[in-house]
């Protein structure tokens, strides 16, 4: 969902871009040139829209990176993640996330994404404000275990939130003693 002022200026640059009056059209000189000058100045045309375009796209990436600012304060924000650390022994298909008893996520895997954690990617699942104080994460994993079984397994975490940014990250690892994956949480300063 956009901000409503993001969307607002995000509006206005595409309107600006595309409704943009060019130099060389407000010039008499270029009006009455031969066709040949037409095409010259057709491709200077063409350059200062694809300039305008890259600006736009610097903006909404700017005008992204302070939306994030505003709506997750560094002194408020936590932010959940999930990896996977081999995963032979666990196919995930879903993550139900509560904080302090809340569902904030709930997120379904496909296989390209399953892939990618198997990989070594790291996905955010939740970006949020919490204040200060004592707080609870539960995590839900489902998905196949060992011998091809429906397998549903939960973590649980209680963490304090000070003023810095905290970041959790929930990892799914095998466990070749116990022949059966592990959840861990893992809160980074």
């Amino acid at each position: 969902m956009l901000h409503p002022f993001r969307s607002k200026i995000a509006a206005w640059l595409i309107a600006a871009v595309a409704f943009a009056v060019p130099a060389w059209a407000a010039d008499d000189k270029v009006a009455a040139a031969p066709a040949a000058a037409a095409s010259t100045s057709s491709g200077a045309l063409d350059s200062r829209i694809q300039d305008a375009k890259s600006d736009v796209i610097k903006l909404n990436r700017d005008l992204l990176v302070l939306e994030e600012e505003l709506l997750f304060p560094a002194n408020t924000q936590v932010a959940l993640f999930v990896s996977m650390d081999v995963g032979k022994l666990f196919q995930l298909d879903s993550v139900q996330i509560k904080l302090d008893d809340k569902v904030v996520t709930n997120y379904l895997y496909t296989p390209l994404e399953v892939a990618a954690l198997h990989r070594g990617g790291v996905q955010r699942v939740y970006l949020g404000n919490l204040k200060a104080g004592e707080h609870q994460i539960v995590a839900f994993f489902t998905g196949k275990g060992p011998h091809d079984r429906d397998y549903k397994r939960g973590t649980t975490i209680k963490f304090d939130k000070g003023t810095e940014p905290k970041y959790i990250e929930l990892r799914i690892k095998d466990s070749s003693a116990k022949l059966q994956p592990e959840f861990e949480v893992k809160v980074w300063q």
